[in-house]
């Protein structure tokens, strides 16, 4: 029987590119190795399995959800491994408007899909003369989604998403010890806000943050932040990477959780 005090999980970052097989073959090895190190859970980050030039050349991969691709390669994985994959983010064909859906999967180490989270906050900002809009081909999420693995609840987010802390308020609010990022942070925002919002998030909800980035420069001359963490709901980093493509791991314990909410018991004390 699972011993649901404690889980290992591993946090994986990538530099992912326009050529999907590679990209997979990549986040194969690291997920062997998390599976090596008798981790229980991996997760990888936004866009893992392709990151092209263009925002809109996302339309031309996304696959419907019953029929993807990208989904049956996580089950596998899962499946091989024995262990369980937050996917990053998967791009699924939309509703009939012609944009897609970006979009969280978890699945169990027995390769089912358990939850599904699509992204509600969408990034649209002009940084340095730089234009993002990512509404102009995705469709924005309507709620938030959780999962249940050994004993931990998990609540998903999507990287634009760590802006809004009402999200993660409603996650600690219904039980969630764990917040998962997956994420492509652009350099000028992942320099100046990265670790801030990360151990923000961590800290006000007494919570375990798990933040999975992309890094270094991809197609379109696209430039991501990295610096993937695993913080503690202290808001210490417990584990972290720079800017290379890798692995870190950590053990995070339901007795840390329970022993900071009692001490400091602030999510009790809310007022609104």
């Amino acid at each position: 029987m699972l011993d649901s005090s404690t889980i290992n999980i591993a946090c994986i970052q990538l530099n992912s590119g326009a050529v999907r097989q590679e990209n997979l073959e990549r986040a194969s090895s690291f997920i062997s190795e998390a599976a090596g190190r008798q981790c229980r859970l991996a997760l990888l980050p936004e866009n893992f399995s392709f990151m092209g030039a263009d925002e809109s050349e996302k339309l031309s991969v996304a696959e419907e959800k019953n029929s993807s691709s990208i989904l049956a390669y996580l089950s596998n994985q899962a499946r091989k491994h024995g262990i369980i994959i937050i996917g990053g983010t998967v791009p699924l064909k939309g509703s009939s408007n012609g944009k897609i859906r970006n979009s969280c999967p978890v699945f169990s180490a027995e390769g089912e899909l358990i939850a599904l989270y699509d992204k509600m906050h969408l990034f649209d900002a002009d940084l340095n003369g730089k234009e993002y809009y990512e509404s102009a081909t995705v469709e924005a999420g309507a709620a938030p989604e959780s999962a249940s693995i050994d004993g931990w609840k998990i609540g998903l987010s999507i990287c634009y998403d760590l802006r809004f802390p009402e999200l993660y308020r409603h996650y600690s609010s219904i039980g969630c010890n764990m917040l998962t990022i997956p994420a492509a942070f652009t350099v000028p925002t992942g320099k100046a806000h990265w670790e801030v919002l990360l151990r923000a998030r961590a800290i006000e909800n007494q919570a375990y943050v798990i933040a999975a980035g992309q890094s270094g420069m991809h197609p379109g001359d696209r430039k991501t932040w990295g610096h993937s963490m695993i913080i503690d709901p202290w808001g210490d980093i417990l584990a972290t990477l720079g800017d290379e493509e890798g692995i870190i791991t950590a053990e995070l314990s339901h007795s840390k959780v329970k022993k900071i909410r009692a001490a400091l018991p602030a999510l009790k004390h809310r007022r609104v």
